[in-house]
């Protein structure tokens, strides 16, 4: 089986998601979604007090791990992929099997900023959404799904969601071969990357 990965980057509450799941209800069994997020380094891995991690710094991921496991894919073998806790900071002793598929997509804010990882992709799509507008989903996010409070979530983005993305997630956008403005539900865009994959999976 020959394997087409996918890489969306994209600022937080960007789209990326949005997206990913849009192409994974199009395309049904022929899609595994991996986020760059399930390989975050488990808390004790950082040391300094759980207030002061910076979860939006390239090294809290174990990307390491994240890219053996898609070589893994590729090569038509199941893995055990990392089960990670947002409210504990923790990872979990238990994993999942993921079974491989003709289409993989990876999606997390700083995907691209891997040379390692950007190597691998055979197509990497950006998502580029106002500031304003992924600020305000964060906030609704992080409060409704993670038990966080509002001040907690605005600390955390003034500390280092903000300034991280500076230095690292929008540089990273030049790095894609599609950048789609406006988020993850772009009718237009998300009809060529799927005619693009598509294209893909008839001649395969």
């Amino acid at each position: 089986m020959q394997t087409f990965l996918i890489g969306i980057a994209g600022g937080t509450a960007s789209g990326k998601t949005t997206l990913a799941e849009i192409l994974k209800n199009y395309f049904q069994d022929d899609v595994i979604i991996l986020k760059h997020d399930y390989y975050y380094h488990d808390r004790t891995y950082f040391d300094v007090p759980d207030d002061k991690i910076n979860f939006d710094h390239p090294d809290a991921f174990e990307t390491e791990l994240l890219v053996e496991h898609l070589k893994l894919l590729r090569k038509n073998q199941p893995i055990q992929r990392p089960l990670y806790s947002y409210k504990t900071n923790k990872r979990l002793t238990e994993t999942k099997t993921i079974k491989p598929a003709p289409i993989i997509i990876v999606e997390g804010i700083l995907i691209f900023h891997y040379k390692i990882l950007r190597d691998i992709f055979d197509l990497k799509i950006y998502i580029d959404t106002d500031a304003d507008i992924r600020l305000l989903r964060r906030i609704t996010r992080d409060i409704k799904e993670r038990n966080r409070t509002f001040e907690s979530v605005k600390k955390q983005y003034l500390r280092t969601v903000k300034p991280m993305h500076q230095k690292f997630v929008e540089p990273s956008k030049y790095s894609a071969d599609i950048i789609i403005p406006h988020g993850g539900l772009n009718e237009i865009a998300n009809d060529l990357v799927i005619k693009k994959i598509k294209d893909h999976l008839l001649t395969r």
